[in-house]
């Protein structure tokens, strides 16, 4: 079984490069920590070349304090993405350790460790070379911004929420809807970020918390429009599972249509989406942490449309909580359920095949 796995590798790689031998094709992943470590986990085990481009807005939990205390750049998606590129377990497996007590309770030791290489060198992005030279990651890691700014969300009702945290914990974003979504400060691309997209092959957005780790990568001066610009080809991978308080009872068109109106409608040339569900033990064990969360389901006529790629893309080994991967302020929003990184890579690859 494991040779013939490995013979499969080998033909999709010679399919990739059969096409110009002399470079390797190019995928952009545009998002947070969590979703976009996923896709690159499946991917970083072909011959392509990865960039991740991360959101900076984080303002809870580890990240959100070492920013508020230090002054510098949330570090948490920008590490989670570089442990995920690197084949070093040992120290991987250091960086993800979390304090338990004391002044550093909640704290990533990952996180610490780029605080004190940002302190060190002078700069983030110089923290960030340092860090993947130590882990020996297989790809780049380019936050979207160096400047700090926050997620700000101005609901229907009137009520303005200030920040990441605010909007993750709002208890009803999406029934009382979305009336203006922006930066504050407005802040401008990172070059390095611009540079990727333009010479991307094909560039993936999500997964990803929706409102938080997506779109406002979007609201970052110059992507949208490098993004619309780009002849690569374009890919949303839809969540899993509702968000609850945010995306409640939307389904997978709802996603695409949301997410084309900061971006452009018809931007997209595929929209891969899960059809697959837990068994009800494993489903009942997470409504138990998340009792509003559902799967993304979709409307059956849209498997119609070649775009749209519906595919059994979930792993069935759920995250179980446990109390030593909480936030700094006692929160724990990270999601249970993941997609198969290894079935994602699959047809991300299919998909990526020269035109």
């Amino acid at each position: 079984m494991l040779r013939k796995k490995t013979v499969r590798k080998k033909k999709i790689a010679l399919r990739l490069t059969q096409h110009n031998p002399e470079r390797r094709r190019r995928i952009v992943c545009i998002g947070g920590g969590t979703g976009v470590s996923v896709v690159l986990s499946g991917l970083k085990k072909y011959p392509v070349d990865l960039t991740a481009i991360v959101s900076m807005f984080d303002s809870a939990g580890s990240g959100g304090k070492l920013r508020d205390e230090l002054g510098i750049l949330p570090p948490g998606d920008v590490r989670q993405c570089l442990l995920t590129l690197s084949d070093n377990k040992g120290i991987v497996e250091l960086c993800r350790f979390r304090f338990e007590k004391g002044l550093l309770k909640g704290h990533s030791f990952g996180n610490l460790l780029i605080a004190a290489a940002e302190n060190y060198s002078g700069s983030f992005e110089k923290a960030i070379a340092k860090i993947s030279k130590i882990l020996n990651t297989k790809g780049k890691v380019i936050p979207v911004t160096l400047n700090h700014s926050d997620i700000k969300v101005l609901l229907k009702n009137g009520i303005l929420l200030e920040n990441e945290d605010d909007i993750v914990n709002s208890a009803n974003l999406s029934t009382v809807g979305i009336e203006k979504m922006f930066l504050e400060p407005e802040v401008s691309a990172n070059k390095k970020a611009i540079k990727a997209i333009k010479e991307a092959d094909l560039i993936i957005i999500g997964p990803g918390k929706f409102y938080t780790s997506l779109i406002p990568n979007l609201l970052v001066k110059d992507i949208k429009e490098t993004i619309l610009k780009s002849k690569a080809k374009k890919v949303f991978i839809c969540n899993l599972m509702t968000q609850s308080g945010n995306t409640d009872n939307l389904k997978m068109e709802d996603f695409v249509s949301i997410l084309e109106s900061y971006l452009g409608e018809g931007v997209f040339d595929h929209i891969i989406f899960n059809k697959e569900r837990l068994d009800k033990e494993a489903f009942k064990e997470v409504k138990k942490a998340f009792p509003r969360t559902a799967f993304v389901d979709y409307n059956r006529q849209s498997v119609k449309d070649k775009k749209f790629i519906a595919l059994d893309l979930l792993d069935k080994k759920i995250r179980r909580i446990n109390s030593n991967d909480v936030f700094v302020n006692g929160s724990n929003k990270r999601t249970m359920v993941l997609h198969d990184s290894n079935k994602l890579a699959k047809i991300i690859l299919k998909i990526c095949r020269p035109r």
